[in-house]
């Protein structure tokens, strides 16, 4: 006997599971993950580091040493705090959940393309999403932004910063102006996954816009495997958001593993810095390949025009290369590749087998 179809929600039923690719055996630059591990001599004193975890004991709920290092660490300003989830999807949900209201329907806005999750949490909060296409060149419409704001009131503005899956940094004073539009309905969130590599942020307008959410995750300075997310705001709003937080939502060994990371930040930063200069080493070979067009970016991947996009990631594909294919997310991103700044061999073999599949 099988259950009615009206068990699962309709609007459930109707869409399919977030899609992971397999990736074994892959030249795998799709998931903007940072491509390298953590020295031979850090790896042992981790080791011996996660051995010592009470796997048997429940989490200290308050998270006081983790959150404690992310504000030492992190560039959190003096006297704020942050709420910790299992990445950034879980921050998200929670925001949703904090700001779904049961008397009416409260709408969430944001700019496209962007982040495929700000939707999908809202609307499954039973919120109503809103997007404003960006300009041509990936910008954000302010006109169109603003009238937005002024006519649906949202609950919630996301910003990404840098933007995802467009790379570019939008400017900081039309963010600024949306965070003071944003003042009577709603607040901002500038979501900030990417700042080791945009080296720029709004933290420090945290003291001077009450309704400002800074979002960061750890997943690309190099711990993606690990789930950690964070966001600071002021007292008042952590507190509520702190309330749809679920118990125990960080594992012990993410947090033993994080705080263990933070004392090693350097290597990190070192990392990224590697990073960033290979993105514009690979940004400048790939612009001089006839016919492509590369976007400037100021994440860890980039975003590439071409003719055919469809055609030439299949040939990628089954010459085992696993890139992300964007064109079906937004018109804006018609024959848009993105590709995620790997090692340099890796990035020189991505290179190569690119020019085979154009030729």
């Amino acid at each position: 006997m099988s259950l009615p179809a009206t068990v699962i929600r309709r609007d459930v039923r109707e869409i399919s599971a977030y899609p992971v690719p397999e990736s074994e055996g892959y030249l795998k630059l799709d998931a903007m993950e940072n491509p390298y591990s953590l020295p031979d001599d850090l790896q042992k004193k981790l080791a011996l580091h996660l051995s010592q975890v009470a796997l048997n004991r429940y989490p200290r709920p308050a998270y006081t040493a983790l959150k404690a290092k992310i504000r030492e660490k992190l560039g959190i300003p003096h006297g704020y705090d942050v709420v910790v989830g299992n990445g950034s999807d879980e921050l998200i949900a929670m925001l949703s959940l904090a700001c779904a209201h049961q008397d009416r329907v409260a709408k969430v806005l944001a700019p496209a393309p962007t982040f495929v999750m700000y939707a999908v949490s809202a609307r499954f909060a039973g919120m109503e999403y809103v997007s404003v296409p960006l300009k041509a060149d990936f910008s954000l419409d302010m006109p169109a932004m603003l009238d937005a704001v002024k006519v649906h009131q949202p609950s919630i503005l996301y910003l990404a910063y840098p933007n995802n899956p467009t790379g570019n940094l939008f400017s900081k004073e039309d963010m600024l102006t949306l965070v003071k539009a944003m003042e009577n309905c709603g607040i901002v969130i500038s979501d900030e996954a990417y700042q080791p590599f945009a080296q720029t942020t709004l933290m420090e307008h945290l003291p001077e816009y009450p309704n400002l959410v800074v979002m960061r995750t750890v997943s690309k300075l190099g711990l993606a495997g690990v789930r950690l997310g964070y966001m600071s705001a002021s007292a008042g709003l952590l507190a509520e958001f702190d309330k749809v937080r679920p118990p125990y939502n960080v594992n012990v060994l993410t947090e033993a593993a994080v705080i263990f990371a933070l004392e090693h930040l350097d290597v990190f930063d070192g990392q990224a810095a590697v990073i960033r200069a290979e993105r514009e080493r690979v940004a400048a070979l790939l612009a001089g390949i006839e016919g492509i067009t590369v976007r400037p970016s100021a994440a860890n991947f980039l975003l590439f025009r071409l003719n055919d996009a469809n055609s030439v990631f299949e040939k990628l594909l089954a010459k085992k290369v696993l890139i992300r294919n964007v064109g079906k997310m937004h018109i804006l991103l018609d024959n848009y590749l993105r590709l995620t700044i790997g090692t340099p061999d890796e990035n020189d073999q991505f290179l190569s087998i690119l020019r085979t599949c154009l030729s």
